[in-house]
């Protein structure tokens, strides 16, 4: 346990290793997933790679983000929410712990996915675009950690807020849905905006910027409450 000065004491590095084994299965599905998609489109003809790839990118990123949530309902369940408390943790900083861990999680799926794709594009002969710079810059990253903190900051509060379920009907199962809407629906918006003609680069780095800085702003909005949406008593154990 390390401790901020002037705040209360920070469990991320601990949360982070405990993610890498009881949540190692969403990393591993996050990155390996992510990587043969890049793999497979690196070697398709035609733009495949560069059009494709960067547009799912978030959706494996907030998969792979998911350990961090784990640690979160398991020790809410098990009681360590209640003994963390107790001794001078508050939600806010369990919930910012639980956030770094997600957005650690997102940076390791989107180096492991990125390097290899682009590694294997530019290895088959293509050349790097300014389209698939754009989109890898102004979109597939930005978005991939803006839904991830998103998913992240939901998921707590609905496992804070919900009784124990386990499977697809728990929060875990569910808020990778929950994640890649911010994405989704980004998408929807930069297709219709496009429609009758292609999207100029400048109007695509602004609406893609935009949507990731919104979700960001959500999140933080969601931190900032906690104490007036989330009483303390909600982090204990139901058992």
């Amino acid at each position: 346990m390390t401790t901020v000065a002037g705040g209360p004491p920070s469990l991320y590095s601990a949360t982070l290793r405990r993610s890498f084994t009881t949540g190692r299965f969403f990393l591993v599905y996050g990155c390996v997933v992510s990587s043969l998609l890049g793999v497979a489109l690196a070697g398709a003809r035609g733009g495949s790679f560069s059009a494709s790839f960067p547009l799912l990118l978030p959706i494996f990123a907030v998969v792979g983000s998911m350990g961090g949530l784990v640690i979160f309902a398991n020790d809410r369940l098990k009681g360590v929410l209640e003994y963390l408390l107790a001794y001078g943790m508050t939600p806010r900083r369990i919930f910012l712990d639980v956030l770094q861990t997600a957005l650690t999680l997102t940076a390791i799926v989107l180096s492991v996915a990125i390097a290899l794709g682009v590694g294997v594009f530019v290895a088959r002969g293509h050349s790097l675009t300014l389209e698939l710079g754009l989109l890898l810059a102004a979109y597939a990253i930005p978005m991939s950690f803006a839904s991830s903190a998103f998913a992240a900051t939901v998921g707590m509060y609905w496992t804070s807020l919900s009784s124990p379920r386990s499977g697809m009907n728990s929060p875990i199962g569910l808020v990778p849905l929950v994640g890649i809407l911010p994405a989704v629906a980004t998408l929807a918006v930069i297709a219709g905006l496009g429609i009758g003609g292609q999207l100029s680069p400048d109007r695509f780095v602004a609406v893609a910027l935009g949507a990731a800085g919104l979700v960001a702003l959500t999140v933080g909005i969601l931190l900032l409450s906690i104490d007036r949406l989330l009483r303390r008593e909600k982090l204990l154990s139901p058992a």
